[in-house]
């Protein structure tokens, strides 16, 4: 990686000096060649949906040490948790109450999340915030977009634009828990050829809060452009390498009591009973995207783009088991100096190597009141998941690297879409948005409790929206929309129900989405209002339970909705001082549900019996708080420092569907402080410094959790298993940037 970093940067050195000023001209140009590939995804002015955007400059201030979900974190209905319970490593993010599977990713209009679990993994692409142009969160189903359904939200993110003039960065942080983040970068800018190139790379590194939760995460991005007359063409690479440990567990109650910042993974006996932790419980994943981009505008007013994508993966897991039968890796019992052994620990991996293939092809018209695109695209996935037994402690004749289960997945998606907006009034807009989806999924092999999880699926969806738009007058503006979106079920969730003998049971999801909004825009004032029903049918969602290696097992429900209200403001009284707040109330239902609970006879031998239920005539969607809220106060004393104070509110939410108080996420409310000061260094050289404090307070709260319960019938208490992730306390991190 070094020798890398090294080669681009001696590749673009010669080129920093032939950068000139290429005029206003071709710098409108290339922007707008630049936004054109993602233009077909994203809400405009006028577009009925609910969203908000964060750009460069904004995304630029945001603390290092955060992942995305955390960059996103302030915006309404947005909820953030990190497993390692600081910024680095894993973290996940909740939109309206859905899940990341339920949240779809586009990269330059390219799906992100991963074409099986659905989930979008932001610690295999560690600091992406660095690579990034803006972001834009459309709320609901939104607009059409690649990829898995949007059931909660769909998030799009732009990479850098060309920069029209050369340029170079270098970016240094450190931060609590010994971490340390670097970023550097340069670009040539537009050259007088028509060419240009960027790069940039970044590193991260830390213990996390808690243990094991230790990090070292690298990421490159690399592009090439070229730009000639109305026509661009692009090639991005993007690459993220992480090895971190493994943090998925959580704690139980009891233990956070005692201390918050422990973590089992990895743990064993010895023969004298004393407590020790596997050395290298890790986890590990390299990503590579590479993107290929041609803009043609083929004339004012019709713009021609084609996106060829390749994304190559491959990681692994690695644990240590205690007492693990043999035949549950399809061996048989071992002897050893005549002894037999049933059961022995264990360091085993659990592996994926995946190839994913797309192509998008867009063309946008926009003239005389009239904006609309029309757009195809194509996907294939082909994932391999294996996994190998490396050592243990009882081994008889077990071959080197042993692998006890072997799968694939194959998946493609074909879908085309129409969308336009067109001015029936010189003051309303209408909105029409048709996409169709065909799906086809297939898994072979074993999975690693032996069990064969052959099985085809076909999905052909039809996903209608539309709305209307009244502009009262430049400032005042509502809406109304309708959208329709359908979702397949991910590889977990088709798994688990192959596994409990109702793979034809499990059914694809269906929303149907309903807004109505308000938006004021004066000079010193911007507010919004959003009303939302999600009204889903057979909607998959948490059980409370997790797989082995993490994944939320879900069940179908056949009635239940989202229902709330939005709100957001900005107030910029005057040039030193800017205030924003969002809120969201809203209420998360089940309609007619039935829980089951796992039976045994007794705790001591626990013979399984049948399961036991109960049924809600009416319960609370998991995970679903009905009160979110944040409120930010920005001071800018001068012109090159700023100095800001926000605070996050969530309210109480469920980690089951039954409404427990027991089994519940308490209301937790969090402060952090910014400074930023920058300094010129030269005529065009400046270094900034960022001090960032997050969690001020010094909260102790969790933010996210799982559970597991089974009764007896011998009337012996229940048997509860938990798993809860806390949060770091109070907490800083210090950058220093220079540009020139």
């Amino acid at each position: 990686m070094k020798k890398l970093t090294l080669f681009c940067g001696v590749f673009l050195l010669p080129f920093l000096s032939l950068a000139q000023n290429t005029g206003q001209k071709e710098k409108t140009t290339i922007s707008k060649l630049d936004s054109v590939v993602v233009e077909a995804w994203r809400a405009g002015k006028n577009t009925p949906v609910s969203y908000s955007r964060l750009e460069s400059k904004e995304i630029r201030q945001v603390s290092p040490s955060q992942s995305l979900p955390m960059v996103l974190s302030l915006m309404p209905s947005v909820v953030t948790s990190t497993e390692g319970g600081n910024g680095l490593g894993y973290s996940s993010m909740r939109i309206r109450g859905s899940d990341g599977s339920r949240i779809n990713v586009t990269v330059n209009g390219i799906a992100l999340n991963d074409a099986e679990s659905q989930e979008v993994f932001w610690v295999n692409i560690p600091s992406f915030a660095g690579f990034l142009q803006d972001i834009q969160v459309q709320r609901g189903v939104g607009t059409s977009t690649n990829g898995s359904g949007a059931f909660g939200a769909s998030i799009n993110l732009r990479t850098l634009f060309t920069h029209p003039e050369a340029y170079g960065i270098a970016e240094f942080g450190m931060a609590s828990y010994k971490s340390n983040m670097t970023m550097i970068g340069a670009g040539t800018g537009l050259l007088n050829n028509g060419l240009s190139f960027d790069v940039r790379y970044s590193h991260n590194a830390g213990e996390g809060y808690i243990r094991n939760a230790k990090t070292n995460l690298n990421s490159l991005y690399a592009t090439i452009g070229w730009l000639k007359g109305r026509s661009a063409m692009r090639v991005n690479y993007i690459m993220g390498d992480q090895k971190s440990g493994i943090t998925w567990e959580g704690i139980s109650r009891e233990q956070m009591e005692i201390d918050r910042r422990y973590n089992p993974a990895g743990m064993y006996y010895d023969a004298a009973g004393n407590v020790h932790y596997y050395n290298n419980e890790t986890d590990n994943y390299t990503q590579h995207h590479l993107q290929g981009h041609y803009v043609l505008s083929i004339n004012d007013n019709l713009t021609l783009s084609n996106t060829l994508h390749f994304t190559k993966g491959d990681g692994y897991y690695e644990n240590y088991k205690m007492a693990r039968k043999f035949s549950s890796f399809g061996l048989p019992n071992q002897t050893i100096e005549g002894s037999i052994y049933k059961k022995s620990d264990v360091v085993i991996q659990q592996a994926l190597d995946n190839k994913y293939t797309a192509f998008v092809s867009n063309l946008t018209y926009n003239k005389s009141g009239i904006r609309a695109n029309g757009g195809i695209s194509y996907s294939y996935y082909h994932g391999d998941h294996f996994g190998n037994l490396l050592w243990a402690m009882y081994n008889q004749n077990i071959e080197e690297n042993f692998r006890w289960y072997d799968n694939f997945g194959y998946k493609s998606d074909f879908s085309v879409f129409m969308k336009g907006e067109f001015n029936l009034t010189d003051k309303i807009v209408a909105f029409a948005d048709l996409q169709y989806r065909g799906i086809k999924y297939m898994l072979r092999g074993e999975d690693k409790d032996m069990v064969s999880v052959n099985y085809n699926m076909k999905y052909n969806f039809f996903n209608p929206k539309m709305g209307l738009t009244y502009n009262m007058n430049a400032e005042n503006q509502l809406y109304v929309s309708m959208a329709v979106g359908r979702k397949e079920p991910g590889r977990s969730d088709i798994k688990e129900s192959i596994k409990s003998g109702r793979a034809n049971e499990i059914k694809d999801e269906r929303l149907t989405d309903y807004e109505a909004g308000y938006r004021l825009n004066l000079k010193k004032l911007v507010l919004s209002a959003n009303i939302y029903m999600m009204e889903y049918k057979d909607q998959l969602v948490p059980t409370g339970k997790l797989s082995e290696t993490g994944y939320v097992i879900k069940e179908n429900v056949p009635v239940s909705s989202r229902r709330g209200v939005e709100l957001s403001a900005a107030w910029n009284p005057f040039k030193q001082l800017r205030v924003d707040a969002n809120l969201t109330l809203s209420r998360n239902k089940i309609k007619k549900y039935t829980s089951w609970t796992d039976m045994y006879d007794n705790e001591n031998d626990w013979n399984p019996l049948p399961q036991k239920s109960r049924f809600f005539e009416s319960t609370d969607l998991s995970f679903s708080p009905g009160t979110t809220g944040m409120a930010m106060v920005s001071f800018f004393p001068l012109e090159s420092a700023s100095l800001s104070l926000n605070g996050k509110y969530v309210g109480k939410q469920y980690y089951d569907n039954t409404s427990s108080d027991s089994r519940s996420i308490p209301s937790y409310f969090v402060m952090g402080l910014k400074a930023t000061k920058s300094f010129r260094l030269g005529s065009s050289s400046f270094m900034d410094i960022h001090l960032y404090a997050d969690n001020i307070l010094n909260r102790k709260y969790f933010s996210n959790a799982w559970v597991y319960m089974a009764e007896f019938s011998n009337g012996a208490n229940p048997y509860i298993e938990e798993g809860l992730y806390p949060q770091a306390g109070i907490n800083f991190t210090a950058k220093v940037a220079f540009r020139f």
